[in-house]
């Protein structure tokens, strides 16, 4: 995606091996690059939401494993260093699966061959996952078109989102903002309702990538999308994911439940924009079987931004005394997603496991 003048993608690999990553927690105010050229730096950057968005911290946790068998690429570090990274962030699956992959590929490789296999594999895994958003873009795309050709009569199609699920949270395009960058290059008139999403307020980052590819957009508080469904002021929801079962639950980031339940109430399509990465087929029941991650409660006391002088700053909201819970995720139940685009194209929840289904079958007979 384009940022300040120029197309980026949201990891790069160096001329010296490490990789380069935006720092997430300095935008929107500061562009920042951070190197990452440590199993530890892979790691720290994953839990301080210094990279953030589930395709894209399986990225870095994939060269997380490359760097560590680049040390020692012994069993038993290849064992131990999986172990120590899939623990970063628990619910997200692609960063599991992305660690599965790589530990899968190079573990019966003759250890003097693993660090360089596993590189391999963590480049494949980038690309791919520019491919697969890439053509969730064109799937999402149809959708958005067909919506604004039935409702607007040419008017703005007005879309709302939650958390970012762009190009910063994935290698390129994003998941859920794809089919609206699409949209607006086709010369389809799109307005997006951004929520601030909070206490993480990754609303800013959907709102500063929206900005800077010319998509008008609005920014709004996470419980102004009730109202704006009840009035008729949003055509379509569309959210990312960091997990779906296999019956369709959908995980994303906390606030997404509450979102879905005001669109089945208005008659508003919500749909969920996913890579096949994504599809947790071991799971069934989200609500029951999902780990969600419960984070520092420092989150909700403390709102972050710029003083008066412009500096960085924090305000704290809450006397310290004060007990805060801040899970990070929640479920939205299969029955109130409309359909889940994906990169191999748009099903219902039903055919998801279908798709998964055929075409496990087609590997397994191809």
């Amino acid at each position: 995606m384009r940022i300040q003048g120029a197309w980026r993608r949201s990891i790069e690999e160096l001329d010296s091996g490490a990789v380069r990553v935006f720092d997430q927690t300095k935008l929107p105010f500061e562009i920042a690059e951070i190197s990452l050229a440590t199993e530890a730096e892979c790691a720290r950057a994953i839990r301080s939401m210094e990279v953030r968005g589930a395709p894209l911290i399986g990225v870095v946790a994939a060269y997380g494993l490359v760097f560590a068998l680049e040390h020692d690429a012994s069993d038993e570090n290849l064992r131990a260093a999986f172990e120590r990274l899939v623990e970063t962030r628990p619910t997200a699956v692609n960063l599991a699966w992305a660690l599965k992959v790589v530990r899968i590929s190079v573990q019966h490789a003759p250890i003097g061959e693993r660090a360089l296999a596993a590189r391999h594999v963590a480049r494949v895994i980038a690309k791919d996952d520019a491919a697969a958003c890439e053509a969730i873009g064109r799937y999402g795309l149809a959708v958005l078109e067909r919506i604004w050709r039935e409702k607007k009569q040419g008017a703005a199609l007005n879309v709302l989102t939650h958390c970012n699920a762009g190009w910063l949270a994935t290698v390129d395009w994003g998941t859920a903002l794809a089919p609206i960058y699409m949209a607006h290059d086709a010369g389809i008139p799109v307005h997006v309702w951004v929520d601030e999403t909070r206490p993480r307020n990754q609303g800013l980052l959907t709102a500063f990538e929206l900005r800077a590819h010319g998509v008008p957009c609005t920014f709004v508080a996470d419980n102004a999308g009730g109202h704006l469904m009840q009035r008729g002021d949003v055509d379509v929801c569309i959210v990312g994911c960091d997990r779906v079962t296999r019956r369709g639950d959908a995980c994303n980031k906390i606030g997404t439940y509450l979102k879905a339940l005001a669109a089945k109430a208005h008659d508003v399509p919500f749909y969920v924009a996913m890579p096949w990465s994504t599809y947790d087929q071991c799971l069934v029941d989200g609500v029951r079987d999902i780990p969600i991650e419960d984070r520092s409660g420092d989150e909700v006391r403390l709102v972050h931004g710029l003083d008066g002088a412009g500096a960085r700053a924090s305000v704290t909201l809450l006397p310290p005394e004060q007990g805060v819970r801040n899970p990070a995720f929640d479920v939205t139940p299969a029955e109130l997603v409309s359909a889940f685009v994906t990169e191999r194209g748009v099903f219902d929840a039903a055919g998801l496991e279908a798709e998964f289904k055929r075409n496990a079958a087609e590997r397994l007979h191809g």
